[in-house]
């Protein structure tokens, strides 16, 4: 045909101009690429938690006790301030907790410092409860943890973990490790009360004295010719020894009778309830966290080379293990994006190739790697992250992202078969669908969109997802509408035996399908138009029996699906003042 379509307006100019489009194309490419390097990479997405917590010591306190003299005083002191969405109170033997839930749009800073106001002003506390704390929970990011275990004493153990935490963090790429399952370091004092008589002591005497010479006191500074000095008094003490040296009385004759002289002092850990045990051994963890724009898989890999480092330099009895590494799921997510995203590609350019042209189904399936590229420029200033919900928000939008280029290029190919030349095919086919396109992608784009206004903790975790997807879909429609038509605007038909074949393949395609609309969709179609009324009503009573099915609960519902996991958990409950040494026993009988 000789009908020529104009040139005029933006999806004209484009089409006429390949090196604009090709610039833009090259621009969501490469830019994508060199951005993705700076893009933060985080296991799951971080966010604030909204929550102020209130936790109150009452040691030797059973639950009601903790209820009546520690969660009521504290909710009563609260319950007026403004900002507060909902409060959960949790009383268990010798502690009480409160978790303050803030309301939306609130200084959660400001929240937390009324509620610390408040809770010190309160007077009833039972005079054996500690001060209150008050804190807002941080989200911190684990990524890798390793466990040494070994049958060795605690001590021991613990100074090992120490040695290798302090190697970890002279690592540039690890800048947060943490021990975890070690039991608190304690200096214990014990003075026999024979002694404390033959003083005249008391055990609150020697505590006072001990506080008061076991600090650092600054004295201001002194003016010399060289300049101004500092002075500060440098007594704090850490260690059993250094404290042993402590004056605590004067004898007549002006001996000093030092504190070793009259107590036991041992270094030691704190007896508290509570150890850790891997593969039958005791056991300290050492907790490796992600901070700012590190990602999880490079802390990881860092964490494991100093792994295979470790096995020869610790003493023998000792030996390390990684756990809890859940930068493996990351790269889990990540392989299947880009597994997904890889066969995406060839079905596409296959199928294509077959039912249309293969330079056509190239520049079609180009769509997927330049939205998905494109993205990446855009996702930094939304303030999302690759991470979990992300990379999923991606695998959601790779099976739809390339609908609109096909759409569009498949038209462009039936006025190439009307006759049309090249570049007038492009300009007819992406007008005629550039609005039913666009209402598409917008209406895929308006589906995702109520997850962004989700409330709460779970709408900061799902808010990636409509952002991810409707930057996608963004980008793939300007790719459809401007930068593709100029790329099917100007090819050339393959030519030799390759364009033969695949144009023999393509006619016998191309036959049986239109067999198929004309023997079995078309006739299909006129029944339904003409019994509209049974056809109605077919629709509606299956959407009846589908909603009667879900109604009669058959079919359950819930927030999230119940799968298989790589882990098994078992967990025990004993009454309140059991020993522990009987606690100990039971963990043995489960393993």
């Amino acid at each position: 045909m000789t009908d020529s379509a104009p040139k005029q307006g933006a999806m004209g100019w484009m089409a006429t101009n390949p090196v604009a489009a090709n610039i833009l194309m090259l621009c969501f490419l490469l830019g994508g690429l060199c951005w993705s390097k700076q893009i933060k990479q985080e296991v799951f997405p971080e966010f604030d938690m909204d929550l102020v917590i209130v936790r109150v010591a009452y040691p030797g306190a059973s639950p009601e006790e903790v209820a009546d003299g520690i969660i009521l005083p504290v909710e009563e002191a609260i319950s007026s301030l403004e900002g507060i969405e909902e409060v959960t109170s949790t009383a268990v033997e010798g502690s009480g907790t409160v978790r303050v839930e803030a309301r939306l749009d609130t200084d959660l800073q400001q929240l937390a410092l009324d509620i610390k106001n408040e809770v010190d002003r309160i007077s009833s506390f039972p005079a054996d409860a500690e001060k209150p704390n008050v804190t807002v929970p941080l989200r911190r990011r684990s990524v890798i943890t390793l466990i040494l275990y070994g049958d060795l004493r605690p001590k021991v153990l613990r100074e090992n973990a120490e040695m290798v935490r302090d190697q970890l963090l002279q690592d540039k790429v690890i800048s947060q490790v943490e021990l975890n399952g070690a039991r608190p370091l304690e200096v214990s004092i014990e003075v026999s009360q024979d002694i404390l008589r033959s003083h005249n002591l008391s055990l609150e005497e020697i505590g006072t004295r001990i506080r008061r010479a076991s600090r650092d006191i600054p004295g201001g500074t002194i003016k010399a010719p060289g300049g101004e000095v500092q002075l500060r008094m440098k007594e704090q003490r850490d260690l059993g020894h250094e404290f042993g040296s402590l004056p605590i009385l004067t004898t007549g004759d002006g001996t000093p009778i030092l504190l070793r002289d009259i107590a036991r002092i041992r270094d030691g850990f704190r007896d508290v309830d509570q150890e850790m045990s891997f593969n039958h051994k005791p056991a300290i963890g050492i907790e490796v966290f992600r901070v700012g724009e590190q990602g999880p898989i490079e802390i990881a890999d860092a964490v494991r080379h100093h792994l295979n480092r470790l096995q020869a330099v610790l003493p023998e009895g000792i030996e390390v293990a990684a756990v809890n590494d859940r930068s493996e799921i990351y790269k889990q997510r990540l392989q299947l994006l880009l597994k997904n995203g890889y066969l995406g590609l060839i079905l596409v350019f296959l199928l294509l190739s077959l039912f249309l042209a293969p330079r056509l189904a190239f520049w079609v399936t180009m769509g997927i790697p330049v939205s998905f590229l494109g993205s990446l420029l855009f996702l930094p200033m939304l303030d999302v992250s690759i991470n979990m919900i992300s990379l999923f928000a991606f695998i959601v939008s790779l099976g739809i992202v390339v609908d609109d280029t096909i759409i569009v290029g498949e038209n462009v190919y039936s006025y190439r078969q009307r006759g049309f030349s090249n570049i007038d095919a492009a300009i007819k086919g992406v007008r005629e669908m550039a609005v039913p396109v666009t209402f598409a992608v917008l209406t895929n784009i308006i589906t995702f969109m109520p997850l962004y206004f989700v409330p709460g903790i779970m709408g900061k975790v799902f808010r990636s997802i409509p952002l991810v997807v409707a930057t996608v879909f963004l980008i793939s429609l300007i790719e459809a509408l401007f930068v593709l038509p100029a790329h099917l605007g100007h090819q050339k038909e393959l030519q030799g035996k390759i364009g033969t074949t695949l144009a023999g393949w393509q006619r016998t395609i191309s036959h049986g399908i239109s067999n198929l609309i004309r023997l079995v969709f078309t006739p299909s179609l006129i029944f339904c138009l003409r019994y509209r009324y049974i056809t109605v009503a077919a629709g509606i009573t299956l959407l009846m029996i589908t909603g009667a099915y879900v109604k009669s609960g058959r079919m359950g519902m819930t927030m999230f699906p119940r799968i298989e996991s790589d882990k098994a958990y078992a967990g025990f409950t004993l009454p309140v003042g059991v020993p522990f040494d009987k606690t100990r026993a039971v963990q043995q009988q489960l393993l």
